[in-house]
């Protein structure tokens, strides 16, 4: 089943309310501890629906703060969040951005705009035997046993590319 998150017409401050939140029943529900720190940079990341590097939740969180944040302790909150499933990382552009189903194992594919960075990320639910991409049959016919996947395509968004048929 594939999920495609919209984001015309969207309400951005319940997008992010609704994330926190269920970034906080999930945390609970396995025993781990959203820190006020960790619920801080998981909102920076949903701050907007672009990939935001390390450095800038760091730069974030440090504005108007008489003693700023160390980056270990950005990276560490950044970890912890991906090992929960609510962040995942965006390698090409070495930034995160926010898991839109943190509750259910998924592969995630990532469209990427080149021009204004929106990202959207569409989830290929894991389980049963189906497979969960092409790809990964390709890998498991090598013998390569895959324990994740990120898939990123790049290209044009569609706003983007009325934009450029406009100019």
């Amino acid at each position: 089943m594939t999920t495609r998150i919209e984001y015309t017409n969207h309400d951005h401050d319940t997008c992010i309310h609704a994330a926190l939140e269920r970034a906080a029943e999930i945390c609970y529900a396995r025993g781990q501890r959203l820190t006020a720190l960790r619920k801080q940079v998981l909102e920076l990341v949903w701050h907007s629906h672009k990939p935001v590097g390390a450095y800038d939740v760091l730069a974030m969180l440090s504005k108007g703060q008489d003693r700023p944040a160390a980056p270990p302790t950005v990276y560490r909150a950044l970890d912890f969040l991906q090992e929960q499933g609510l962040v995942h990382r965006i390698a090409s552009l070495n930034a995160f951005i926010g898991c839109s189903c943190p509750d259910t194992p998924h592969v995630g594919i990532f469209l990427i705009c080149e021009k204004c960075r929106t990202t959207r990320e569409l989830a290929h639910e894991v389980g049963g035997e189906a497979s969960l991409l092409p790809i990964q049959d390709l890998a498991d016919s090598t013998g390569f046993q895959t324990r994740g996947a990120l898939v990123e395509l790049t290209g044009l968004c569609p706003a983007c590319q009325l934009e450029k048929a406009d100019a």
